[in-house]
Formats: C-alpha cells, structure tokens, sequence
C-alpha cells in the first residue's frame, strides 16, 4: 500500500541518521523540476529541506553540485550543507510505499528574502560569483542544449497557433512578445566555446538568497552544471540590476565587486548572454507547450498554464540588455 510523502518523515530521517524525532513533514514550494518539504524534529538544527525529484536526475550532475558547493564553501560562499544518506548517496531511492524514487537533503535555512539593490547585497553577490567561479573546475562535458539553442521559428509558429486553439488567456500576449523580441534575441544564441568552460551555480537569483544571522546565504544549487564565466556573470547581472529596468550603478557596483574578488568573467556584447536568453527563451517555450498540452495531467498544465503570465513580464528584450552592457563598459 503506498503511503504519502507527508507520512514519510520518520523513515527519511533514519535514512540518513538524523535521529529518533518524532520527525514531522510538510509541504512548502513547487518548483519546475520538484517539491520542496521542510523535516522538522526537536532540538536546535533539527530542521531540514528534503527535495522530492519529480523527473529523475543525473548522477554526474549531482556529483557536480556536491563537488562544487564544497569547493566554494571552502572559498568562503555561505550555502547549506548537502547531506549523503548513511549509505553515502546524495540521491537515495525511497520505497515504492513512500512515493517519489529520488530526494535530498540540504540543511534547512531560516532566513529573509534580500533586498537585490542594496549595496552591501550587490557587494555581495559579485565576490560571492567570483568565488563560485574561482572553485569551478573545468567542465567535462558542453552543457545541455536548453542553454546553446532556442526554439526555432516553426517552433513557434506551432505553439502560437495551439495557444490560440486552446483559448489560453496569455495567446496574445505570448504573440506579441515574439513578434517585437525572439527576432531580435535569437541571434545572439550560439554554443559555447569549449575551451571557455566550467562548472558553476547558474542560478544564482534573488530567490536563491537568504539573510540569515551569518549574513546572505546562497540556496539551491540543483541547477550546478556547466558555462562560461561571462555568459554567467551577464545572467547575474540582469537578474540583481532590476531586469526590464536595470540600474546602471547597481549593474557597475556588482561589476566591481566581482572584478576585485578576481571574478574570470568579462561582460562584452549581447553575446555575453547568450546562455541567460537560451534558457530563458526554453522555459517559456516549454511551460506555453505544457499549458496547452491535453496529453498532460490537469496539475502540470495548471502549473505552467500559471508560470507563462508571470513571466512573460520579465522577459529579456534586445534594448534592456544594450543598456546593461553600456552599463558595465569601461566601468573603473
């Protein structure tokens, strides 16, 4: 008989020997890829996050989030432990009985969301790149296509017309983001250059700190794969200089603050974000095709038929990144 995660509590936390409990488990955030649980026991730091992976993983990539949130604590980035199991694994399979195959465990954070412009979280966030990107190894691998290429235009022209079909309420906005900027943006997608590769964060976003006593701490690194130092740095930027309104001495303080902790990464062109419009490019291509989608469950669809409105507003366009770039040109 298959039991819920939520009843699950006691036989996580002897998979990974956190004690007698009683243990309880209760649901916080849906993401993309997972859902994400707080573990909770008595006594101090007896809190957790457990993510449930709903589509599986990849080993490697694991191995790379773990080797790589060490190697940058080690370089002073605050992050929360990633616990192994008592059997050494970061991904342990549960019994069919408990639902998903797959979680992990990382060290539960009580923290407060930043404030993204605020000149000592700025300071911050570009000594705290320059670190990930000074630990990053060299990747063995290219990274996956969601980061080099982008929809095509029949692509496009496919899920317009089953967005219309189905009467999604986002149709038309949807239409006219991609006749006024995937024109514009798809250019600047290419592959990156093999010799410029390394392992690092890639998603690291206003959501993904938290204040807590130490100070911001960098969450979720589940994302932890393959890029270049410029294409993240460029992400990096866009995301904490206020996106479709960005704040040219925001965008050139976290420039400094990454450029004096060593930081490998140079902003050039709109080229530099070639992996930020890729993979920004997909996630809306591929929530779009899920919402409309009637060969998927009616909570996925319900889910992505959400994301695309709320994120349409922020999408990149040509002009917003040109005043980023002129931003950080020449900065001293």
């Amino acid at each position: 008989m298959r039991v819920s995660i939520a009843e699950s509590a006691d036989h996580l936390a002897a998979l990974y020997g956190l004690g007698p409990g009683p243990w309880t488990l209760r649901p916080v955030a849906r993401g993309a890829t997972g859902r994400v649980w707080r573990l909770s026991g008595e006594g101090e730091g007896a809190d957790w996050a457990v993510k449930e992976l709903l589509f599986g993983f990849d080993a490697g990539q694991v191995r790379d989030e773990a080797a790589l949130r060490d190697a940058a604590v080690a370089r002073g980035v605050p992050a929360p432990r990633f616990l192994a199991s008592r059997d050494g694994s970061h991904t342990p399979a549960l019994p069919a009985e408990f639902g998903p195959g797959h979680v992990k465990l990382y060290e539960w954070v009580e923290g407060v969301p930043v404030e993204p412009t605020a000149p000592d979280v700025l300071d911050w966030v570009g000594a705290t790149l320059a670190r990930i990107h000074l630990a990053g190894v060299a990747a063995r691998e290219a990274p996956d296509d969601w980061y080099q290429r982008a929809p095509g235009a029949d692509d496009w022209t496919r899920l317009l017309a089953d967005a219309r079909a189905a009467g999604a309420p986002w149709a038309g906005d949807l239409a006219a983001f991609h006749e006024s900027s995937v024109a514009a943006l798809s250019p600047h997608i290419a592959p990156a250059a093999d010799d410029q590769l390394l392992v690092s964060h890639r998603d690291l976003q206003p959501q993904n700190v938290l204040r807590d006593a130490r100070g911001p701490v960098l969450l979720d690194w589940d994302d932890t794969g393959p890029t270049t130092a410029e294409r993240e740095l460029a992400s990096v930027l866009y995301m904490w200089s206020g996106r479709q309104r960005p704040r040219a001495e925001a965008a050139r303080r976290l420039w400094r603050a990454y450029r004096d902790a060593g930081g490998p990464g140079r902003v050039r062109d709109l080229d530099s974000f070639s992996a930020f419009l890729a993979g920004t490019l997909n996630f809306l291509y591929v929530q779009a095709r899920d919402a409309v989608n009637p060969e998927l469950g009616a909570r996925q669809r319900a889910f992505a038929d959400a994301q695309v409105p709320a994120f349409l507003p922020d999408m990149p366009r040509s002009e917003t990144l040109s005043r980023l770039v002129e931003a950080v040109d020449g900065t001293p």
